[in-house]
Order: C-alpha cells, then sequence, then structure tokens
C-alpha cells in the first residue's frame, strides 16, 4: 500500500506544525518494539493554547471537532518527526479526552475530527479503534485531548 501523508496534508490544505516538548518527566514519543505510543497532544497550534474552555458551554461541536483535528495533526507531526511516516504499518488506537458542560452529550462526533483526519492523512493505515473519556479537567482548560499508539516497521531509537 504505498501511501503518501504528506501529499495527503498538503491536498487537505494542511501542514504540520511543530512538535511539542513535553511538559515533564516523560517522551513524546515511546517506542516499544514495534508499537509507537503517542503521550497525550492538545489543540497547540506552534506554542499557541487553542480551543480552551468546556464543550457545550464556551466551545460548539464543531469548534470540538476542529481542536480534535489539530490534536489528530500534532499526533502526527510527532510520529512524523520521531518515527517516520514511510515506518508506520497503522495506527491502532486513540484514546481521546475531552471536557464539556453538563449535559452536552455530542463526543463521538467532536472524536470524528481525530479520527477523520488520520484516515484522509494515513488512508487505510489510518484506521483504528477508539475509547471516548469525558473528564472533568484538562491541563490549561483544553477542552479536548489526544493519545495515540501506531504499529511501525522496524525498532527506531526511542525519543
Amino acid at each position: 500500500m504505498n501511501v503518501n501523508p504528506k501529499k495527503n496534508l498538503t491536498e487537505l490544505g494542511l501542514e504540520l506544525p511543530e512538535v511539542s516538548t513535553p511538559g515533564g518527566n516523560y517522551v513524546s514519543v515511546n517506542i516499544r518494539e514495534n508499537i509507537a505510543y503517542v503521550a497525550i497532544q492538545f489543540p497547540t497550534l506552534n506554542d499557541e493554547y487553542l480551543y480552551q474552555g468546556r464543550l457545550g458551554n464556551e466551545l460548539t461541536t464543531e469548534q470540538g471537532y476542529k481542536a480534535m483535528e489539530l490534536c489528530a495533526l500534532n499526533v502526527l507531526a510527532q510520529i512524523d518527526k520521531k518515527v517516520g511516516f514511510d515506518n508506520i504499518i497503522g495506527l491502532n488506537h486513540i484514546d481521546a479526552y475531552f471536557q464539556s458542560a453538563k449535559n452536552w452529550d455530542e463526543s463521538p462526533i467532536v472524536v470524528n475530527g481525530g479520527s477523520d483526519l488520520f484516515v484522509r492523512v494515513l488512508e487505510e493505515k489510518g484506521k483504528h479503534s477508539r475509547s471516548i473519556f469525558g473528564v472533568e479537567r484538562l491541563p490549561r482548560n483544553f477542552s479536548v485531548g489526544l493519545t495515540a499508539s501506531f504499529t511501525i516497521e522496524k525498532k527506531i531509537k526511542n525519543y
């Protein structure tokens, strides 16, 4: 399967942002054997915090979709820099986190922002399973966050 993620990103009018650096004692991509685990990514763009607040209060479902799409773009930036798109066999699973108003219940729509982007960019390699978690609070009042795991071709130096 010949997938060209960078071409797909360009056709979508997107480019990979700068990768963030961990804010604690952890790595942003942890490789064990042929699995790469990406630490939680938030809706940031080159160190600018975006989409802060609660879904259903300060943010709409549509804004949540865009926020999750940005989280997925940050996951892809981490993978491209630390693993390389050529070394990806496929995306395994994502865990999506959100904070919302009490009666807001549109998290699957929001998480589709990440899922849709992964499939558009990685095509068949972007198909995945997922879990969705509503939480009381995310760091820096971000509305959403996203972690991911990928199967990769070969053992790559851990970062």
